[in-house]
């Protein structure tokens, strides 16, 4: 699998956002994300709260965007809907806008390994909870 970054993204929240780059979405990786979705049906709900990601003393809350998007992530993200995405990070607005702006040179990768974790703010990866090698 050699899927392909294609562009930058942010979701704002107030002066903050959160960014990352665009993976073209391919019939393999749409067969991964069905075959995950899948196996974690058993241990979906359809509701949660802050209670169900990581959160720390400093940042006990999660906000509602977390919970509204992990929420309706199936009937919305799934599918020919997927959105397969590289989450690189949290920055202000003013530089997340200057980086949209910026050309973006497309580039083909290899994942090495695929890692579940337990979520936190902004859908953050917080705590590994299994990792696979794809290299063995």
């Amino acid at each position: 699998m050699t899927p392909e970054a294609f562009k930058y993204y942010f979701i704002p929240d107030g002066e903050i956002g959160l960014g990352g780059i665009v993976v073209e979405p391919t019939a393999d990786l749409i067969r991964l994300q069905q075959r995950l979705i899948d196996a974690v049906a058993p241990f979906t709900v359809p509701t949660g709260t802050a209670a169900a990601y990581v959160t720390t003393p400093e940042a006990p809350d999660v906000n509602q965007p977390t919970i509204d998007y992990v929420a309706a992530f199936v009937p919305k993200q799934a599918g020919k809907k997927f959105n397969p995405h590289v989450t690189i990070g949290i920055g202000t607005q003013v530089f997340l806008k200057a980086m949209l702006a910026e050309p973006f040179d497309v580039f083909t990768f290899s994942p090495a390994a695929a890692s579940v974790y337990h979520l936190g703010n902004f859908g953050t990866a917080r705590a590994k909870l299994k990792t696979i090698d794809l290299n063995p």
